[in-house]
């Protein structure tokens, strides 16, 4: 098959088209012909050699893919050869094949072609699992999501405004903020401009937020802490800013508030399907019928992988970018 592999650590450059063996398909794992695969921060941070694979996984880049299913494991009862899913996969998602665990599979929304299907699986699992799970957001509660334009931002914002919540997002220009807008954000804040803490206090009225969900880490953390309410939650998912920080802790004191973080790759595959069950329960009908999108910004051929991380890296668009095999 064809793949893209990290010849060394490096620029996008190192990203280069190979000839690969087929992949084996394990007891409980399907073999996934790719029709398309998402890009997303963690493998450029892959590609950097910050974010290395785990050691049972490919070591191709590539978290989502959508395809058709080639083959099935013997213990592979939910799926059938030639069901169209898209996939969680725990690496090698730039390829023509791809294997992952069968659990991790869901069906292609109705109605969505395998390009923006490609775009849900890394972000969607990402953000439900932090967002409702361990931020326990719920119905009428408030939430600020940071880069609000990012697959990541775009996914939290649709699926807070979607369940009932009233969401304020960050963005870097007054565009991604009306993009925000339009995702569902009732408020944006362009974080160049306006301190998004004072911001946040003035939209709700004194108060701060319940969850603040960030992708940022570094400096952001005091600024987290003071923008949320009393008992409010931060869930921490990301290190733009950098991984250290230092914080004056009587805010967690005061206003009884909860720190907590996570990833998505090293978790058990048990923790991964039981995200996939509760998806398919509670987003899946909001992607069926039109009140979840998947904006995509660009498509780019698999051969092209480096051009899609440039773009990645720029930081200039506005939802997700994908690769077509």
């Amino acid at each position: 098959m064809i793949a893209v592999e990290i010849r060394e650590p490096g620029p996008p450059d190192v990203l280069v088209p190979v000839q690969r063996p087929r992949p084996s398909v394990a007891a409980e794992s399907v073999l996934i012909t790719v029709h398309a695969a998402g890009v997303n921060y963690p493998d450029v941070m892959q590609r950097q050699g910050k974010y290395p694979p785990p050691p049972d996984a490919s070591d191709l880049p590539g978290l989502e893919v959508a395809g058709t299913i080639e083959e099935i494991g013997r213990d592979v009862g939910q799926w059938n050869v030639g069901d169209a899913v898209c996939a969680l996969v725990p690496g090698g998602g730039y390829a023509e094949l791809c294997s992952t665990p069968a659990v991790q599979c869901l069906p292609i929304p109705k109605g969505m072609d395998f390009v923006h299907a490609a775009g849900i699986p890394e972000t969607a699992f990402t953000v439900w699992t932090n967002l409702f799970e361990r931020g326990r957001l719920s119905r009428g509660e408030t939430v600020l999501v940071h880069g609000g334009t990012s697959g990541i931002g775009t996914t939290a914002i649709q699926f807070a405004h979607a369940l009932g919540s009233q969401v304020f997002a960050t963005a870097g220009s007054d565009e991604k903020c009306q993009a925000c807008l339009a995702f569902g954000a009732d408020r944006a804040f362009n974080y160049k401009e306006v301190d998004f803490v004072a911001a946040c206090k003035e939209a709700s009225s004194g108060r701060g937020v319940d969850v603040v969900l960030d992708i940022v880490g570094g400096d952001y953390l005091q600024r987290n802490l003071d923008a949320l309410a009393v008992e409010g939650r931060l869930v921490i998912i990301g290190q733009l800013g950098g991984w250290k920080s230092q914080v004056n802790t009587t805010p967690l004191m005061l206003k009884r508030l909860t720190i907590t973080a996570s990833t998505l790759r090293l978790r058990p595959v048990a923790d991964k399907a039981a995200i996939a069950r509760a998806l398919h329960e509670r987003i899946w009908p909001l992607y069926e019928s039109g009140a979840i999108r998947v904006p995509v910004h660009a498509t780019f051929p698999l051969a092209q992988a480096a051009e899609a991380h440039r773009v990645m890296e720029s930081r200039t668009h506005i939802g997700k970018l994908i690769l077509t095999v």
